[in-house]
């Protein structure tokens, strides 16, 4: 059923309930109000009888009182009285003694005994309308209303005997006209529902082919009827679901563009990369597949985990049991390929609460490839940081060389020969000029790395014990905290050792007057961290791009060559080094490894 079918239904439903209560309590109205009208004719009646017994009674005391009740005249007026009244069916005098009827509208019941009815009043003020009702729809139910008469020196009561049947015929009158008048308002009130549910849910069946055509994938807005968009809530979400359509439509288009730049990223990679759901069906396939499974993409379809790789070779089992574990596999070489298998949680057509997986093929070669591509263009980008400050230590001695011969030329072209001044200058920038030469040679000359498996808590333990003494002089605290327990690094000991001190040594020289020297140590994935830090003065931010480059120093007596053969001797074994300064706070630097496999 339709939300506006629905909704339709649920108005029609309140109208019904809403003219039906309405109804039912104008019926009850109705009824209560011929009760009372009853009730109040019985008590006019009763009256007018206990006037006419007592007249009839003071008119002769001398007569006993049965004779003076059998006069014809009063029984004829009680008889004229319980015929006009339509609702008295009896009025009767009656000794509350003995209950022996004295007077009678029936002339036979006189001098028998009568049993007592319920009261009518309660009826009338105090019972609810089913209960009235039952009164109406009861042939035999009588009610009384009695009232002590007085008359001294006689105890006598006017008893008037009440047939609610006899009513009832005025009352199913009154409520037939009245429940046609609520069958009439209650007919209308459901046509009218049904009218106003068509024309005001109108829009919602726009907006309803609107997001069909949305789901369906057609994106093309429907144009108005009318030449200007209208102004009501409907309108304007139509005109919004319009808009999102359109959205979603470009979205299709960007995830069609990404999707195609993705793939062609991975066939650059020589990778392929599959995505199966909880029920180990494939979703996803992308990448260099014909190369390492010999079939198009498009030969997979929605093929089973079993059809790519079957498990009788060494590559399904390996999936296999990975997807049943739940445990990831990474890098791990089999069959001349490298395999990683990840968890993923809610896959597309996986359950809720399951979770699909991602299988990537790699070629190793290709990686190899890659990775010593990579390597060079580090270590070509890490010589352009380190040698950018060796042209201006080459520039300065040729600046002064070259003043210095044209002073000389300008003195032996006005046959001033003494010249010595200059030449002494232009010698001590020559040898200025070798010494950087040198350096620089030193410097960028291959080095033959002796690599080791280290672990790397022994090797952190080993920079702290050779740093503990100078500390102890500068009155320096040393903390050391190391959470690499079993890792290695594969490294030049004594290089790498040479590289953390040049950091270690920097450190101290910031923090003159004492401080707190910071080593830690810690493994993240496949790659270590060492972590140097310090509460000196830190690096001022327009000089943190400048420390790493080779004679660049801010001390009086620096030679600028130590962080940046730190970084150079870092870039030797793969690694990275970086920093974090807050100034006034201290400088923190972070050199990560590559863990032995």
């Amino acid at each position: 059923m339709t939300l506006q079918a629905r909704l339709t239904l649920y108005f029609v439903l309140l109208a019904v309930l809403m003219v039906t209560t309405i109804s039912a309590i104008n019926l009850g109205n109705e009824m209560q109000a011929k009760f009372d009208d009853t009730l109040t004719r019985a008590v006019s009646f009763r009256r007018l009888a206990m006037s006419a017994v007592k007249e009839a009674l003071d008119r002769d005391r001398t007569l006993p009182i049965q004779e003076a009740l059998r006069r014809p005249a009063l029984v004829d007026y009680f008889q004229n009285i319980a015929f006009d009244s339509g609702e008295i069916e009896e009025l009767a005098v009656v000794d509350p003694d003995t209950n022996l009827i004295l007077l009678d509208t029936d002339p036979g019941a006189v001098g028998q005994e009568r049993e007592k009815f319920a009261d009518f009043e309660p009826l009338v003020k105090q019972a609810g309308w089913y209960q009235k009702l039952r009164a109406l729809r009861n042939p035999t139910g009588r009610y009384q209303l009695e009232t002590p008469l007085e008359a001294p020196p006689f105890r006598l009561s006017v008893r008037a005997v009440i047939n609610p049947g006899l009513i009832e015929d005025d009352i199913l009158r009154s409520l037939k006209q009245n429940g046609k008048v609520a069958l009439g308002a209650l007919v209308g009130a459901v046509i009218a529902t049904f009218l106003f549910s068509t024309v005001a849910f109108r829009p919602l069946g726009v907006l309803r082919r609107q997001l069909d055509l949305v789901m369906s994938g057609h994106f093309e807005p429907e144009i108005p009827a009318e030449g200007k968009p209208g102004s009501n809530e409907f309108s304007i979400m139509a005109s919004k679901v319009s808009l999102l359509g359109q959205r979603l439509r470009g979205a299709q288009f960007e995830v069609s563009d990404l999707r195609g730049n993705i793939d062609r990223l991975l066939q650059d990679l020589e990778d392929a990369v599959f995505i199966f759901n909880r029920e180990h069906r494939l979703v996803f396939v992308s990448g260099s597949v014909k190369k390492f499974l010999g079939k198009e993409r498009a030969d997979l379809g929605d093929a089973g985990m079993e059809d790519i790789f079957p498990s009788s070779t060494a590559l399904g089992l390996l999936i296999a049991h990975a997807a049943e574990t739940g445990g990831a596999v990474r890098n791990r070489r089999v069959a001349g390929v490298l395999l990683s298998v990840d968890l993923l949680a809610n896959a597309p057509g996986a359950p809720r609460d399951g979770s699909g997986f991602l299988v990537r093929l790699r070629d190793p070669e290709a990686q190899r490839k890659i990775g010593r591509e990579l390597q060079t263009a580090d270590r070509m980008a890490a010589i352009s940081r380190i040698s950018g400050g060796v042209a201006h230590e080459v520039k300065n001695p040729l600046n002064a060389m070259l003043l210095h011969v044209e002073v000389a030329r300008a003195k032996l072209s006005h046959g001033d020969t003494d010249v010595a001044p200059q030449m002494e200058i232009i010698s001590r920038e020559i040898l200025r000029l070798d010494r950087v030469v040198k350096t620089f040679l030193d410097f960028t000359r291959p080095v033959e790395l002796n690599l080791t498996q280290v672990p790397l808590p022994e090797l952190v333990g080993e920079i702290v014990d050779l740093a503990r003494p100078q500390a102890d002089a500068a009155r320096i605290r040393i903390s050391a905290h190391q959470e690499s327990e079993g890792a290695e690094v594969r490294i030049d000991r004594d290089l790498l050792k040479q590289a953390v001190l040049n950091i270690v040594v920097n450190a101290m020289q910031a923090m003159p007057d004492g401080g707190e020297l910071r080593f830690e140590s810690s493994v993240r994935e496949d790659t270590a961290e060492i972590r140097v830090g310090d509460t000196g003065a830190g690096i001022p931010p327009e000089l943190r791009d400048k420390i790493f480059r080779l004679y660049y120093t801010t001390k009086k007596d620096g030679s600028g060559i130590g962080l940046a053969m730190t970084f150079r001797i870092v870039q030797l074994h793969d690694g990275t080094i970086d920093f974090t300064s807050e100034p006034g706070k201290g400088t923190t630097f972070f050199i990560r490894l590559p863990i032995a496999v």
